[in-house]
This record gives structure tokens, C-alpha cells and sequence, in this order.
């Protein structure tokens, strides 16, 4: 049987990429100083699909001569299995003495009351592990990895562009001495939309027929209805003013309706620089927002048509013209930002609701009226702190948290 071309060029070494440098080096920093490391013993590679990220462990191994471990989250996905198979992988020395590095694939892909336990068994396995653990997934806010991310170091994998991937077709086609067309290639380049893996597969399918890759070739393909980028579909809003075009634009989108508003609400005043454009934008934004609270209120479907329309074809309509720069349209930092602040405050969330417990009141009210005061005496007055630490039974980093000024 052939051998897939993905493993078969697969790179042997991180020195064979010519991307991501900055993040290669923090991956080669993790493993050299992980005997260093107490708190986040696992590093998370997000990006899109086809990006490098599991080649770029495997690449990492080899360089350090280390076994390598792989367990894809979307086929383990009970709690019980991920620790028996990750558990004594991360406590248990390699048969053969070397080092080992243990890779979690495709961690989001675990999902509602099916593989409920599945993400805090990697998080127990992170606590514990004695080698150091990489995780990968596309989306680093998605929701069902959140309580991941305070135990790893994120590291984020940008899409490949399409002259990075156009490069690595052309030294494969030589390699396998295939005769090819460069304006094929490159074309295909741009069609998988920084997917190299299904760039490489496509090229082998067409390797088959024994004859030079032309655009013919392409049609032979049958080339897959890959899903629309959101960009390209931003640039159909953003770019056009046809109505008709513009509320096609996410038709080939599989992204959450909530995320695709998040997308044109961030890039809008990018492209929209004339503030009556982007008033008038934001006010069909602001519209399709009203359809959706209804939704989710009421459950009247029929209102997401309207939705649909609103922030595809109103936002275009909306511009007196086209903004002729190249803008790069960017996902929100807002979702992250707000992460970030629940996390900041999480540690005087649980303190509240131990002492709203003990004091029968609700967890609201401590954070805003007790909390401060009992800050206050663990920062003045130690022998009332220490009362009131075993009196609510505080574990020692909410002792640590009060006491910081």
C-alpha cells in the first residue's frame, strides 16, 4: 500500500521549517527546561487545521532523540481511558531509557455529556506528569478547553500563507519527480486556504494519473467544497456593495453565528473609516443582535433569516464606498480578555461562596461587601486571619490571594 505523502515528507527535524520560527524556539525552551517547570507542564499549539502543529512535535522528538506518545482526544474520550492511557504514560520511564514527550491531539474535539471528565483527566495527568505533555487544537477560546489553559502555555500557530505552501508542493513534486505546472500549483495553493496536509494529499491523488498537474488537472479533482474561510467571506461584506453577493458570503461558513458577529463587529471599523458608513453598519448590526436575543428568547427561529441578512447584505450596502486598502481581518481578543478577567478574579469568587455559605448570605454580596473587609484583616491582623482561614476552611492560595496587598 502506498505510503501517505503527509508521513512520507513529514519533517524530520524542527531545522527543516521555514515558519514559526519564534514559536519552534518556545516549544525547544519547554522541553529543555521542563525539569524547571512546577505550575504549567503541558503547552497548548492552537491553529488552523493543516498548519504544522503535530509535525512540529514530532519533529521536536526526533531532535531530542525522544519516544513520543500520541493519543488523539477525539477518539479517548472518557475519563477513565484518557487516565489509563495518558496516566501511565506520563508517570512511567520509556522502555528504552530516553526521554519522552506526550502529545494530545485535537483536545477540543471532546463534547458535552458523552466525554463529560475527559478534559480534567488531562488536566489531572498535566498536574502529575514527569515529561513534558503538548496539546493541540484549533480554537484556544473554545469554551470546552477553558479550564485548560490557567495549567498550559499557549502557544498560537498562524495560518500558513499560501507561498509557504506553494513551496513545500514544489519540493515534493520533485522529490517524487512529478511534472507539474507552477501556476497549478500555486493555484492549489490558494484553494486549500493554508491547509498544507490537504495540499499534499491533493497532490498525490493527482500524482496518480501519470501525467503533468495542469489546471485541467484541478477539474479532474473534483476539488473538495472546502468550507469558505470567515475572511474570504468578510470580503465579500467588506469589499462589495451587492447585495445579492454579499448575503451569499457566509453561506459556505462553518462558524457559530455568535463568532460571526464577533468577526465583522471587530473588523468593521477597519474597513469602514467614514463614520456615516459605520453607523449605518453598526445600526444593522445592532438590529441582527435584537433578531438573535429573540431567538434565544422565544425560540422563533424564523428570525435567524433576518439575521443572516442583516450583518451579511445590510453591512454591505451600508458603505458610500469600497475602502481600496488591504486590511487583515483579525479574530475578537475580546472573548480571551473576558476569560482572562474571570480569571483574575475566580480566586475571590470561591472565597465569597465558602464564606456566603458559612454566613448565610448570597456570594454577590460577599464579593462586594465582605470580601474587601476580610482582605483588609488577613493584611493587618494575623491571629483574626488564621481564625477565620480554618473557619471557612481556606486552602493556602486564598490565604496567599487575601493577603496580597
Amino acid at each position: 500500500m502506498t505510503q501517505p505523502w503527509t508521513l512520507k515528507h513529514q519533517p524530520a527535524s524542527l531545522a527543516t521549517f521555514s515558519t514559526y520560527k519564534e514559536q519552534l524556539l518556545q516549544m525547544q525552551a519547554f522541553v529543555r527546561d521542563f525539569k524547571k517547570q512546577k505550575k504549567k507542564k503541558a503547552m497548548l499549539l492552537h491553529g488552523p487545521t493543516g498548519c504544522g502543529k503535530t509535525a512540529s512535535v514530532y519533529a521536536l522528538a526526533s531532535d531530542c532523540n525522544y519516544e513520543i506518545i500520541e493519543v488523539n482526544a477525539s477518539d479517548v474520550r472518557k475519563k477513565d481511558a484518557m487516565l489509563s492511557l495518558l496516566g501511565t504514560a506520563a508517570k512511567q520511564q520509556s522502555l528504552f531509557s530516553k526521554g519522552k514527550i506526550i502529545l494530545v491531539d485535537e483536545v477540543d474535539c471532546v463534547s458535552g455529556v458523552k466525554d463529560r471528565g475527559a478534559v480534567s483527566a488531562v488536566e489531572e495527568v498535566i498536574s502529575e506528569t514527569a515529561f513534558p505533555i503538548f496539546l493541540t487544537c484549533q480554537d484556544a477560546s473554545n469554551k470546552k478547553i477553558k479550564s485548560l489553559l490557567k495549567k498550559v502555555n499557549a502557544v498560537e500557530f498562524d495560518p500558513l500563507d499560501y507561498l509557504a505552501v506553494f513551496n513545500v508542493l514544489k519540493e515534493i513534486c520533485k522529490k517524487e519527480k512529478v511534472d507539474y505546472d507552477e501556476a497549478t500549483l500555486k493555484t492549489l495553493a490558494r484553494q486549500v486556504d493554508g491547509d498544507l496536509r490537504a495540499a499534499i494529499n491533493d497532490i498525490q491523488s493527482l500524482s496518480l494519473q501519470k501525467e503533468k498537474i495542469t489546471m485541467k488537472s484541478l477539474e479532474v479533482l473534483g476539488y473538495r467544497n472546502k468550507q469558505e474561510s470567515i475572511q474570504d467571506a468578510l470580503v465579500k461584506i467588506f469589499k462589495v456593495k451587492n447585495a445579492e453577493v454579499a448575503k451569499d458570503a457566509l453561506n459556505s461558513v462553518h462558524e457559530d453565528l455568535d463568532q460571526v458577529m464577533l468577526w465583522v463587529d471587530h473588523n468593521l471599523p477597519k474597513e469602514y473609516t467614514k463614520p456615516e458608513s459605520l453607523a449605518r453598519a453598526y445600526d444593522k448590526l445592532s438590529r441582527a443582535d435584537v433578531f438573535r436575543g429573540r431567538i434565544r428568547r422565544w425560540q422563533h427561529w424564523r428570525f435567524l433569516a433576518y439575521v443572516n441578512v442583516l450583518i451579511s447584505a445590510g453591512v454591505a450596502v451600508s458603505k458610500d464606498e469600497r475602502n481600496k486598502d488591504a486590511i487583515v481581518y483579525e479574530r475578537t481578543k475580546r472573548l480571551l480578555k473576558i476569560w482572562m478577567a474571570k480569571q483574575k478574579y475566580a480566586k475571590r469568587e470561591a472565597i465569597a461562596s465558602k464564606i456566603a455559605a458559612g454566613t448565610h448570605c448570597s456570594t454577590k454580596y460577599c464579593v462586594k461587601h465582605v470580601v474587601p473587609y476580610v482582605k483588609s484583616i488577613f493584611q493587618n491582623n494575623k491571629e483574626m486571619a488564621g481564625i477565620i482561614a480554618e473557619e471557612f476552611e481556606l486552602d493556602s492560595d486564598e490565604v496567599n490571594w487575601l493577603k496580597k496587598i
